[in-house]
């Protein structure tokens, strides 16, 4: 019992400190994070347009197209073997970071940052339908695991850093710091303790500040300021949540059924890699527009006048391509090919609005950037981050009511049709291979933090009323600035921070036990 209680005071003692440690090493990791994602970008945007020249000078001259296809087949051959040697670089990488938060997963942090780094510039690099924001976000998280073990931090404050991490990585992938700040909040941590919020809040900063160095002080995607949408017209945008709730619902299952597909393929993990790259190959020579993960796909559709027949073709062919690439299991991720496709999505309907329906076609750009917000919320369900992103990307705070009326509606879409979170059903089938499974010290000490919502049942109850898991132990309750060390008849609030003690090899169970009691019934 008394070592028990020294343990207690050991990892108490180092929470009073903690803020100021958190300070100089997310400054630390956010600018390793910037440097290393700055020049991921950098070597995409260099590497791109030399495969992009290569497939349009074979498309006009028939005797390069076998070398075209050769090229890429040993690409696919050496992603596959990469794949294969270290797993965690599979697909996007966010859920892979919520595993490790959660204690379900484990990696080498500098083997996944490497691998993830090559995998992920090669793929990105021939032209894949993915996004460099998922490989952009786990190898942030990696930096800022290798920080924390590099210093020897405790546990919980490994988690603070690999938080911050992802945080600076979708900061400094999207020129976004909020939007990144707020996605790792809302999505990979699912937390907001004044820690974690003051971690990632100086990591993303100073990622962003890194990034802008060398990519100047607009965002990835940038919309000038936009017109307001009159209240007239709002019920353009119910029927545009509804569409874009179906469309996300699509991309979602789409995904999920294509990694079925590979499944079933009885053949080596290198042939699965080789046909995306393949199949890169043929939209490269016959469709190139659909190349890429969709910044320059989303910049075109800002000045360009395509037919509703053209729209919808390359809908659908961008669909198809994006579930092909990212079922195989190559690295690379979904963040950018689903805003794209709502953008794409967007500009169909906003044609149709402004050619048969009566609204001005000042007013089509405003679909787009509300259709992409909505097809994020309907996909990750992440509402906050998606209209977030899209307030920073257009500079302006008069979408906000027409942002959250469809970010609303198509969240709700999705949620009727029972589409489960993108980056949950991911992780729930990483788990369910059982590799890379992580595995606590024997009888080691961790801290885990849960927020208290209203009305949950550990809402208005005393410590001694609750039935809390075994080997589990409450050492410190944060209400606002105030720490209160508990007691039997300490009453939990909502809003309070509780601070959990329990063994390493029991953290995820008893993380999901405790979670469950402290959110809204």
């Amino acid at each position: 019992m008394e070592r028990k209680v020294e343990k207690v005071d050991v990892m108490l003692n180092r929470l009073k400190n903690l803020k100021y440690r958190l300070i100089a090493d997310s400054l630390i990791i956010g600018i390793l994070v910037g440097l290393v994602i700055v020049a991921y970008r950098i070597m995409i945007n260099n590497l791109m347009p030399i495969f992009i020249s290569f497939y349009e000078k074979a498309s006009n001259n028939y005797l390069l197209i076998p070398i075209v296809f050769l090229v890429l087949i040993g690409l696919g051959f050496i992603v596959g073997k990469m794949v294969k040697k270290e797993p965690m670089i599979s697909g996007s990488g966010i859920p892979q970071v919520e595993g490790i938060l959660t204690r379900n997963l484990k990696q080498n942090w500098l083997s996944v940052l490497f691998y993830k780094f090559v995998g992920g510039l090669i793929c990105l690099a021939v032209g894949f339908s993915a996004g460099r924001e998922g490989p952009s976000v786990q190898m942030g998280a990696c930096i800022g695991e290798g920080v924390s073990e590099k210093t020897n931090k405790l546990d919980n404050e490994k988690k603070y850093l690999i938080t911050s991490g992802s945080s600076a990585g979708l900061s400094a992938a999207f020129s976004a710091p909020i939007s990144g700040v707020m996605f790792s909040l809302e999505e990979t941590h699912k937390n907001f303790s004044p820690f974690v919020l003051l971690s990632a809040m100086i990591a993303s900063v100073m990622a962003d500040f890194v990034s802008k160095q060398y990519f100047g002080l607009r965002p990835s995607l940038y919309f000038s300021k936009l017109k307001p949408l009159p209240l007239r017209y709002y019920w353009a945008l119910i029927i545009l949540g509804i569409i874009i709730g179906i469309s996300g619902v699509i991309f979602s299952s789409g995904i999920l059924k294509t990694q079925d597909l590979y499944k079933k393929l009885n053949t080596s993990i290198e042939i699965k890699c080789i046909i995306p790259f393949v199949i890169t190959g043929i939209i490269g020579l016959i469709f190139p527009i659909a190349l890429g993960g969709g910044n320059e796909l989303i910049m075109v559709l800002k000045d360009g006048h395509f037919t509703l027949l053209f729209l919808f073709i390359l809908i659908v062919v961008k669909f198809l391509f994006t579930f092909v690439c990212f079922g195989s299991g190559t690295p690379g991720g979904i963040f950018f090919p689903l805003l794209a496709l709502g953008a794409l999505v967007g500009n169909f309907v906003g044609i149709i609005y402004s050619r048969y329906l009566g609204i001005p076609e000042i007013y089509l750009m405003n679909f787009i950037v509300l259709a992409m917000a909505g097809h994020f919320a309907s996909i990750v369900k992440a509402p906050i981050t998606g209209m977030l992103l899209i307030l920073e990307m257009t500079g302006s705070l008069n979408q906000l009511l027409s942002l959250a009326v469809v970010v609303i509606i198509s969240q709700l879409v999705s949620d009727i049709l029972n589409s489960d979170p993108i980056y949950e059903s991911l992780l729930g089938r990483i788990l369910a291979k059982g590799i890379n499974k992580y595995q606590g010290r024997v009888g080691k000490k961790t801290l885990m933090e849960i927020s208290v919502q209203i009305y949950s049942k550990l809402d208005n109850k005393e410590i001694k009323d609750i039935n809390w898991p075994n080997d589990c132990l409450v050492v410190s309750i944060y209400r606002g600035e105030k720490e209160i060390l508990p007691k039997g008849d300490t009453k939990i609030y909502a809003g309070d921070l509780l601070v959990v003690m329990t063994n390493e090899e029991d953290y995820s169970i008893i993380l999901e036990d405790i979670s469950k009691m402290a959110v809204t019934v």
